[in-house]
């Protein structure tokens, strides 16, 4: 191959340079360049073309051409690599630098641990010398250091304001850098170049604290602006108010704010803060925004209780923000709170008392969030069917919002308490200010009126157990038909006049008469939305029923089953036809929240309704110390919320629906609950066993005698028949079972299968065999299966093959043979697909 240089010292022709080199002019360079951007990897007809329309380029030939540009694609992939390089072994040196100064905090920790317990192993040695002392005076002094001091309301003058601001500076860097709190690593959560950062947990201090170390590429006055903007990033703040603002001698602001947060469920009240925020520059030029409570003050402004909230504390807590080199932001951020978690019922409180919650929903979505924002600003893409970045996440945002203040119901948004049926499992509540709530004038939404006129919420809560959040939400969200009505979609969907939708089609997969179509994700894939087609489905238009399709909005997140502490939430509104980025939302959905282990729980197998059994205060405690004695299950509470736009005379029938659909909601997850539920296949811990028949160690047995009678070699290799099963289903290779039938559905898989296809076991059986496989798989199958039915087995080139997801999968080779029974008759075809992964 011919090396080129573009240079060019002698002549403004092309000239061959002993045969290897060619030289161009800067004319020629110039010509090619442009050639190149607008298409880097030209035909011979295009390049011929070039030669053609260019006189420069007459006397080279198309062949030199050819390699300039194949030279040229080079250095741009040598350019961009190099770049990315740059990038990383940036990011590299300021994790190494985040990573010397948390090795120095952490043995500045241990000396103070070490001097702590000298200190207490002297105290214990002169407590035990006082109590042989009689005088009173000895036994006082000992005392001494137990007492709590009653700390006066400090002075919220505008000098003292400026005083308790340079407090909470000390004390929040005292915890960002320094050792006042006592810091765990998070679970789960490992640094690195391309992880999200630093996270940490406290232990043993006062109220509940998470600390988190990150970098992302924006400047620090630019990071500062998006974390004082709690609402845009923290799903859960509903507002903040700026009260007041001050301006300090030393070029910071002092800030007073009132901030609203939204209660998780429905059986636990919102909380609010009266806080002060202080923004100042340190000397080594970092930003430092920190904020705290001013529940304890005098001689200044406050901030009175409001009715529905209680007023929880923040400790000192904030963001230290300094500039990296080469670009871009190191960021220290703390959340400390005190969320007063007494005053929720006992089950709930550790939803007020887990630093991990705190850490994924608080901590570690701010530094998502920038991560985010960062992205969008070096990738300005559109995206998402033609809209940016920030309009999508708007849309999120509205759905989010919309979501929360259905499940909280305040007065000062127009909500109001319909009286119950007599049975408190499910609360409705009516809005007759439906444009304020929704933000929009719904009365011409798509050109023709509306249907309602208010909106009416239907919502309970529900005690899960031994259920992992993420596998239920992913079976709600794939299995809709399991637990929705259609009737009911489409009466919503009716009430923003979805209609025939021209959406662009691009199936992430199809589950049940509905298909997912991705909208946007998140960069670590914890945040998805999507929208969802149901097909030929009817619905309400001018008082009668038209057929067509309907299209909903759904928001997922919280799909990771190997994510601690993390919330699980499936959110979804009907669209109309225009699908407008000011469309009317009316979001109804699911939210499930782990509750930690250790807290005492009811029955294994059972889900509880808590709203008619649990009270604030001794009631609650009774409740929950019936069930005590059965812990170590994972517990999680649902939230559900559906919201109905209707015409306010119709309000009656309504109102019954509503209870009567969101009841049929709540029997079908307890099914659904049930199903998943580990602890119904048996006490193997740390695997769940397929149901079904024949039973399952039966069948395990039958899959390892069939491989062994048509293969000649042992699929396990263990004898004991009671671990056939586990060893199976913890096999490194996928293995899956499908049903002798015309058309054969997988019956069985082993953990990795079900990894495989993103699958559970409940819905396993919904997945036909042709359907995993591509047009040349299926070729392969079909060709080669009547040898399983002959020999028994038969084994298939490597290939690709799709998940119930429509992700394409990779595998080395596959393997398949005929199972048979204790009695040689044929029960299946079991597959093995070796070496599988993503492409």
């Amino acid at each position: 191959m011919m090396a080129v240089t573009s240079a060019c010292k002698d002549g403004s022709k092309a000239v061959m340079d002993n045969g290897k080199y060619v030289r161009y002019t800067p004319e020629q360079v110039e010509a090619l360049e442009r050639l190149y951007h607008d298409c880097p990897k030209p035909s011979s007809m295009r390049r011929q073309q070039l030669i053609r329309e260019c006189p420069i380029l007459s006397h080279i030939e198309p062949k030199q051409i050819k390699v300039w540009f194949q030279n040229r694609r080079c250095r741009e992939k040598q350019r961009k690599e190099a770049s990315r390089l740059q990038a990383v072994n940036r990011k590299l040196t300021a994790m190494n630098k985040l990573l010397m100064e948390e090795n120095d905090r952490l043995q500045k920790q241990v000396s103070q641990l070490v001097y702590e317990n000298s200190f207490f192993r002297q105290q214990t040695q002169n407590t035990t010398l006082a109590t042989t002392d009689t005088s009173c005076e000895s036994v006082v002094t000992s005392g001494q250091h137990h007492l709590t001091p009653q700390h006066p309301p400090k002075d919220a003058s505008p000098a003292g304001l400026l005083s308790i601001a340079e407090e909470t500076l000390a004390e929040f860097l005292s915890k960002a850098t320094g050792t006042a709190v006592e810091w765990v690593q998070m679970p789960g959560m490992k640094p690195g170049p391309d992880s999200i950062g630093i996270v940490a947990i406290s232990h043993g201090c006062t109220g509940v604290a998470a600390r988190a170390c990150g970098l992302v590429g924006l400047d620090p006055t630019r990071v500062a602006e998006i974390l004082k903007d709690r609402p845009s990033w923290f799903r859960d703040c509903r507002a903040v108010d700026v009260v007041n603002a001050i301006s300090t001698g030393n070029g910071g602001t002092i800030e007073l704010l009132y901030m609203q947060l939204y209660a998780p469920t429905t059986l636990a009240s919102a909380r609010d803060f009266w806080l002060l925020r202080y923004t100042s520059v340190l000397e080594d030029g970092s930003l430092v925004v920190c904020e705290r409570s001013l529940n304890n003050t005098q001689n200044g402004p406050s901030m009175p209780p409001a009715p529905n909230f209680v007023r929880a504390e923040m400790l000192p807590s904030g963001y230290l923000i300094r500039p990296c080199e080469g670009g871009g932001s190191i960021i220290h951020v703390v959340d400390h709170m005190d969320l007063e978690p007494l005053g929720v019922p006992e089950v709930l409180r550790p939803l007020y008392e887990s630093s991990t919650l705190l850490a994924q929903k608080t901590t570690m979505a701010a530094l998502r969030h920038l991560r985010q924002i960062s992205q969008e600003v070096s990738q300005p893409n559109v995206t998402g069917w033609g809209r940016r970045p920030a309009a999508l996440r708007a849309l999120s945002q509205r759905l989010s919002k919309g979501f929360n203040e259905a499940v909280n119901g305040f007065t000062d948004e127009g909500w109001s308490m319909l009286e119950s049926d007599g049975v408190d499992d499910v609360t409705l509540l009516v809005n007759s200010s439906i444009g304020r709530m929704m933000g929009v004038n719904p009365s011409f939404a798509s050109g023709f009126p509306s249907m309602g006129s208010a909106v009416l919420c239907a919502k309970a809560s529900m005690l899960l157990q031994n259920v992992p959040p993420a596998i239920l939400l992913r079976f709600l969200r794939e299995h809709r038909s399991e637990w929705a009505d259609s009737g009911i979609d489409a009466y919503s969907a009716a009430a923003v006049k979805a209609g025939p939708c021209s959406l662009p089609i691009s199936r992430a997969g199809s589950f049940g008469g509905q298909v997912i179509l991705p909208l946007a994700h998140t960069i670590e894939h914890e945040e998805s939305m999507e929208v969802i087609k149901l097909e030929n489905m009817g619905h309400y238009r001018e008082d009668m029923i038209m057929p067509g399709d309907i299209f909903l909005l759904q928001l997922c997140s919280g799909m990771d089953e190997n994510a601690v502490g993390t919330c699980a939430e499936l959110i979804f509104a009907p669209i109309d036809a225009s699908f407008s980025d000011d469309a009317p939302i009316i979001p109804s959905g699911f939210r499930i929240i782990p509750l930690d282990s250790g807290m005492d729980a009811s029955s294994p197998n059972r889900t509880l309704d808590l709203a008619s059994t649990l009270e604030v205060g001794a009631a609650g405690n009774r409740a929950a110390g019936d069930y005590s004695g059965r812990c170590g299950s994972t517990k999680s509470v649902m939230t559900i919320a559906f919201q109905f736009v209707y015409e306010i005379q119709l309000q009656e029938n309504v109102a019954t629906m509503a209870r009567q659909y969101v009841r049929s909601i709540i029997a079908s997850v307890q099914r659904v609950a049930l199903a998943l539920s580990p602890s119904r296949f048996g006490s193997h811990s740390g695997f769940q066993s397929p149901p079904g028949t024949p039973e399952a160690q039966t069948l395990a047995r039958w899959i390892c005698q069939s491989y062994r009678c048509y293969l000649g070699a042992e699929l396990l290799k263990i004898e004991a028949n009671e671990l056939i099963l586990k060893n199976l289903w913890l096999h490194s290779d996928a293995i899956l079972c499908c049903s002798l039938k015309a058309l054969p559905v997988f019956t069985f898989a082993n953990q990795a299968g079900l990894d495989m296809l993103e699958t559970t076991l409940l819905a396993l059986q919904d997945i036909t065999l042709e359907k995993i496989f591509d047009d040349n798989g299926r070729k392969a199958l079909f060709s080669e299966f009547p040898q399983v039915m002959q020999q028994g087995f038969m084994c298939l080139q490597g290939g690709i093959c799709l998940s119930s997801m429509g992700r394409p999968v990779s595998y080395e080779r596959a393997v398949a043979w005929k199972v048979l029974n204790d009695e040689e008759d044929a029960h299946c075809i079991c597959f093995m697909f070796i070496n599988w992964s993503f492409v």
